[in-house]
């Protein structure tokens, strides 16, 4: 007879773990108990030796669906320390260990519950809010570890005795599950316009009230959707309109996978991905029968779609006859999702004509994940719901060094690195908005809180030094006495970028929007040779000048002019945008001279590599999008126009050197675009070869400073890399040199991961 103490470590709260730790001892024959130790899981087993080491195994094969062990350490207790056990049994939770285990995140609901939701003999029949250990809110009702109903927000609804019952038989699928509940003790669903109507079936009415053509507020597990028809334009339109949305894509949910192929291409993963446990957003191609309106996502060839992952997104489209609903996020532009009743009352008022609620409280906002594929490869375009706190593996950085990064200052995620581990928050968005800031202020006491970090040895930022992120990270120093390392932009896209891939040295092409340089100016089109704490820029795109500065990213025509200037006779230049141009200049003529005269005097202007602000020049040479109304706007629709062309073009990719480096020249790109253009070939065609251009000479700036420095492996990172094209150009290209090319795949090739990529640069200039 030997006695054992197991600490298990990774998700394993909240799971059903100890009924299964209890299952599992059961029927082995073991005695002992299990108990939440703060965020660890403690087993004591006494019994056979060998039956214990079976347990262990055991435990690793069958562990609950969503769980994840990441450590079980064993320790052997002394003989001494053998007691007559008579059973084993599950303990209450304590908080006196903190350890690094963590909440799960949010999942869909599972066929269990919905089996339950769906059978008119059930005691939890068309109950939106049914859940069980395998499903349901986590990360959203949690207020403190360890995880147990009365630290979350299920604590205001006391469980009625069946559902006690459960709670309470070790053998149950509810055996803990915190967020069980039922009509009789649970929380309600209501729809109102200005009061709580009285009606039976509050989610059979919004249903109906949606086909009909209302736009309804509808709160849901981590934040507020506005939800309406998708096939109707004036309903498409009537919602573009009180949000002000005019262009950009809204993002949708329909009922199951026969009736998305209906309307968009699904290939195996991506049906894989649709239907897993986190549910998030998939990007997907509209197919030859796309039926949708086309105002839904208007001028691009995608759009992005998910299924239904609580029971009441299910219900609802049980009573509609709606192929699928625009599911948007409820907030106003660059501010938080909406999650107090009140608040969504009265920031969408002349938004929504109905209010589909609950009093659940949420704890913590979680947007929707979006996820997209380039070929095989799937990469996050926002890491959010269903995902989130789960931690990345940093354990290959040595040290225990506490690390707070707070990502760049637009699509900002923030990152905590303790133990290990670091834990990614989910999406915060905006922070030159004053209720995002404040959110982000608050995401990160929380997040401090259930991992139980008190200080931080390492506060990261960007280098940007009028960044609101920049200015917090100031002051998070002077709280936590500790220093406060800037981390150049695309460093941080390389680290995060290695990270996820476990590479130590890597040549880094990073391709966005705009990036600050240590030299002060806009970076956007980098080859970045990355060497942990260190890096350097070994190449770029040519440095171009925008006249007005960040004006320009809003009017491309503005970029336009900078790349062509020094290559046009100034009365062919201002013939052509007066000519073919006009309308993309807010002022006209008058501005087209401005401009012009700023050029010329070199007054008022900034220079940038950006890759951004190429393909949008690009973009609105071939008058596919001539100003940005939402991030992104002119080169993802200049993407779509390329998914249509034809590959009988091409543009050569010239290589020069400034100041010493190699740089591709992006102006004989546009030179080239124009030429095409004037003769009189396809527009699809130009723009894909416009494309490809700047892919091959990203990649091959990046193939010579790996010829040079002996590094087998080249990476891309940046916003750019969610194009397909543009990845898979550059991904044929470099391996056809015969090197390795990586991508990310568990983070965000865009800003959402830089805040991982200071805490890892953090890491390894303080180990």
């Amino acid at each position: 007879m030997e006695k054992a103490r197991l600490l298990v470590q990774g998700i394993v709260q909240g799971v059903g773990f100890r009924p299964t730790v209890y299952r599992i001892a059961m029927e082995i024959g073991l005695k002992g108990y299990v108990r939440n130790l703060g965020n660890i899981v403690e087993i004591v087993l006494q019994g056979n030796r060998e039956d214990i080491k079976g347990f262990v195994v055991n435990l690793k094969s069958n562990k609950p669906p969503i769980s994840k062990i990441n450590s079980i350490e064993i320790k052997w207790l002394p003989s001494e320390n053998l007691k007559d056990l008579k059973d084993f049994k599950i303990l209450e939770s304590s908080s006196d260990f903190s350890g690094s285990s963590v909440i799960p995140p949010d999942v869909a609901v599972c066929d269990n519950c919905l089996a339950e939701v769906s059978n008119n003999n059930d005691r939890r029949f068309k109950y939106p809010f049914t859940a069980c250990t395998d499903c349901g809110p986590r990360f959203t009702v949690i207020n403190s570890v360890p995880y147990d109903r009365e630290r979350t927000t299920m604590d205001e609804f006391p469980l009625c005795p069946d559902c006690l019952n459960e709670y309470k038989n070790p053998v149950d699928r509810r055996y803990h599950a915190e967020a069980t509940c039922c009509p009789v003790c649970g929380p309600s669903v209501f729809l109102y316009p200005d009061e709580i109507l009285d009606i039976g079936d509050p989610i059979r009415l919004a249903a109906e009230l949606i086909d009909e053509g209302n736009i309804l507020a509808v709160k849901g597990i981590g934040g507020t959707h506005l939800v309406a028809r998708t096939t109707a334009d004036d309903t498409v339109f009537e919602l573009r309109k009180r949000l002000g949305r005019f262009n950009q894509p809204f993002a949708c949910m329909s009922p199951d996978m026969k009736t998305i192929r209906s309307f968009a291409n699904v290939s195996d993963k991506e049906e894989d991905i649709l239907l897993s446990r986190s549910r998030p957003i998939v990007v997907l191609n509209k197919n030859n029968d796309y039926f949708l309106s086309s105002h839904v996502s208007p001028s691009l060839h995608n759009l992005g779609i998910m299924l239904p992952y609580s029971a009441l997104h299910h219900m609802l489209f049980e009573y509609s006859k709606e192929p699928a609903y625009i599911m948007t996020s409820a907030n106003m532009p660059g501010e938080p999702m909406l999650i107090n009743n009140q608040e969504i009352i009265d920031k969408l008022d002349g938004v929504a004509d109905y209010y589909l609620l609950h009093d659940r409280k949420i704890v913590n906002r979680c947007d929707d994940s979006v996820v997209r594929f380039r070929g095989d490869d799937m990469a996050f375009i926002r890491r959010s719901r269903g995902y989130v706190p789960e931690p990345y593996d940093f354990s290959r950085f040595k040290g225990d060094l506490k690390v707070l990064s707070l990502g760049p200052e637009i699509d900002v995620t923030f990152s905590i690195l303790k133990e290990g581990k670091c834990y990614l928050s989910q999406h915060i968005g905006d922070t030159t908005k004053y209720e995002t800031f404040k959110y982000l202020k608050e995401a990160i006491k929380y997040l401090m809180g259930i991992t139980k970090t008190n200080s931080v040895d390492v506060v990261a930022c960007d280098l940007h030094p009028q960044f609101f992120t920049t200015k917090l990270a100031q002051e998070l120093g002077e709280k936590f006495n500790c220093p406060v390392l800037g981390v150049q932009h695309h460093h941080a896209h390389a680290a995060s970028l290695a990270v996820d891939n476990h590479a130590d040295e890597i040549i880094c092409i990073a391709a966005d929007g705009v990036g600050y340089g240590d030299d002060g100016t806009a970076w956007g089109g980098e080859i970045i040779h990355y060497q942990g704490a260190e890096y350097k820029r070994t190449a770029s795109l040519m440095p171009q000048k925008m006249v007005g500065g960040d004006i320009t990213t809003k009017y491309p025509i503005r970029m336009v002019m900078g790349l062509l200037y020094d290559h046009y006779h100034p009365d062919k230049l201002l013939d052509m945008m007066n000519k073919d141009y006009l309308s993309y200049f807010k002022h006209g003529q008058k501005e087209v001279d401005l401009v012009f005269q700023q050029l010329k005097k070199g007054f008022n202007l900034t220079e940038t590599t950006s890759t951004g602000r190429v393909l949008d020049a690009i973009s609105t040479l071939l008058h596919i999008c001539g100003r940005r109304t939402y991030e992104g706007e002119c080169a993802m629709k200049l993407e779509s126009v390329a998914y249509k062309g034809k590959e009988t073009l091409e543009i050569p990719v010239k290589i020069r050197k400034f100041q010493g480096r190699n740089v591709l020249d992006t102006s004989s790109i546009l030179l080239e675009v124009l030429d095409k253009l004037s003769s009189g070939e396809d527009v699809c065609d130009i723009a894909l070869a416009g494309q490809k251009a700047v892919s091959l000479g990203l990649a091959d700036l990046a193939i010579r400073t790996a010829d040079r420095t002996g590094v087998e492996i080249i990476g891309g990172s940046g916003g750019v890399f969610y194009n397909e094209a543009i990845s898979l150009s550059i991904k044929n290209r470099v391996e056809s040199a015969g090197y390795n090319f990586i991508q990310h795949k568990n983070s965000c090739a865009g800003d959402g991961s830089v805040s991982m990529g200071q805490a890892a640069v953090a890491a390894l200039k303080y180990d």
